[in-house]
């Protein structure tokens, strides 16, 4: 299962993570789901949640709110989530999933983890050989992975997104 990009969707990905750095973001990825991949259009950052600086939760109720409005959204629905793993002294922020992580995948849906770390260098963004994207921006490092679940496996997801293979440092 790809994942294709939107630069809307790229762009929420990389400013919720900045926003909140040295803590998590998390919030939801809009868009379609087709039999071999997963479209994003938008992404939508939880401005009401718990935030820490190794985990993140959402305020149930107001995730319900969303929930009822979107389908008067004929041609989107919810296809996952994302979440940051950001840097918190000299230990790296990866985007590999943890064992609470792998434990809130749900089935049929992507799931998106944005490593965000101290820039020590400029770097070209581009898609990497393991399915992940990654570059710099200003003083940022990014590295984003996605991941779904088939029910009985976790698999890394691909991502495509030709937007971020045309950012300049």
């Amino acid at each position: 299962m790809k994942v294709f990009l939107s630069e809307s969707a790229f762009m929420g990905l990389i400013l919720s993570s900045i926003e909140v750095y040295k803590k998590e973001c998390l919030g939801l990825l809009l868009g379609y789901k087709l039999e071999d991949r997963f479209i994003v259009e938008y992404t939508v950052a939880y401005q009401s949640a718990k935030r820490m600086r190794n985990g993140v939760s959402p305020n149930h109720a107001r995730h319900n709110r969303i929930g009822n409005v979107l389908p008067k959204f004929d041609k989107l629905e919810i296809v996952g989530d994302f979440h940051s793993h950001p840097q918190y002294g000299t230990l790296k922020g990866i985007p590999t999933p943890s064992p609470l992580d792998i434990n809130g995948m749900e089935t049929g849906k992507v799931h998106m983890i944005i490593a965000i770390n101290d820039n020590q260098r400029s770097v070209r963004w581009g898609e990497n050989q393991d399915g992940t994207i990654s570059g710099t921006l200003n003083d940022f490092h990014f590295k984003i992975s996605a991941y779904h679940s088939n029910g009985k496996k976790i698999r890394r997801s691909p991502i495509k997104c030709p937007f971020c293979l045309a950012i300049e440092n």
